[in-house]
């Protein structure tokens, strides 16, 4: 096991510094701003910034297909999920959430772990995890901990598993209020790093968007799922990755593992 490996099946994610050079990034935030004035918002003028979030559709313009396609990434996901088993995709992907000053609730700062597939109009995730690999964090700016970063907690990974094994592969709206108490206990981290920087989260790891953000400009990342070819087969015999191998190791501990 690579060290990077060992540091992903104990907290459940690694950072990724600098993984999309700085060049790309100020033309991604470009790009961003260009979509965001269309609905009002000018990321250089505060006067339109009166919400605590909005959310737009990663672009698909070249910026964003050079930040996608960055080497650095590319070999993480080898790593972590295996040479051939992830989805190359040639962009980011997922939604933007743009956060700006704000003491207001923007509504979205529960506790969760992101949804795989749609069912009837609800995000669903299963215990093979349904074509996600990763979550990935893609810092857009700068983001300190006055910038409303994302809160993970690390570890908690470990702590989903066994819930899901009674919805099968049919999975379900996953509650993280059927979490407990210990998952809670568990340390957080913040976010935090620098505009290129990536972080590269188990697909059930428990975080959350934290307010208020009390910086002086837009916070901005994209959020999208890394995909796998294949749900995990979750057969011990036959582990392909670090993160199926999280799964696996945690339903061991729950004393259910799914053969």
């Amino acid at each position: 096991m690579t060290d990077l490996e060992a540091a992903f099946a104990r907290d459940g994610y690694v950072r990724v510094a600098g993984a999309v050079a700085r060049d790309v990034v100020d033309e991604c935030v470009l790009s961003i701003g260009a979509h965001l004035r269309a609905r009002g918002v000018d990321l250089e003028d505060p006067a339109t910034w009166t919400r605590p979030v909005v959310r737009i559709p990663c672009p698909e313009e070249p910026p964003f297909a050079a930040a996608g396609t960055s080497p650095a990434l590319w070999q993480t996901y080898d790593v972590l999920l295996g040479p051939g088993r992830w989805v190359p995709r040639q962009g980011v992907g997922g939604t933007v959430p743009v956060r700006f000053p704000s003491d207001g609730d923007p509504g979205d700062a529960a506790w969760h772990i992101d949804g795989s597939y749609d069912v009837d109009g609800q995000w669903f995730v299963n215990l093979r995890s349904r074509w996600r690999g990763l979550l990935a964090l893609f810092l857009f700016t700068d983001v300190g901990p006055d910038d409303a970063p994302t809160e993970l907690i690390v570890g908690s990974h470990m702590d989903v598993p066994p819930l899901l094994v009674p919805f099968g592969d049919a999975g379900v709206a996953f509650d993280t209020g059927g979490l407990p108490a210990s998952t809670f206990q568990r340390p957080r981290v913040f976010a935090n790093g620098s505009a290129g920087d990536v972080f590269l989260c188990h697909p059930f790891m428990v975080h959350r968007a934290t307010w208020p953000h009390r910086g002086n400009l837009p916070r901005i990342i994209a959020q999208p799922e890394i995909a796998h070819h294949e749900p995990f087969s979750l057969n011990p015999d036959t582990i392909t990755c670090i993160v199926e191998q999280t799964i696996v190791d945690s339903l061991t501990l729950a004393g259910q593992l799914a053969r």
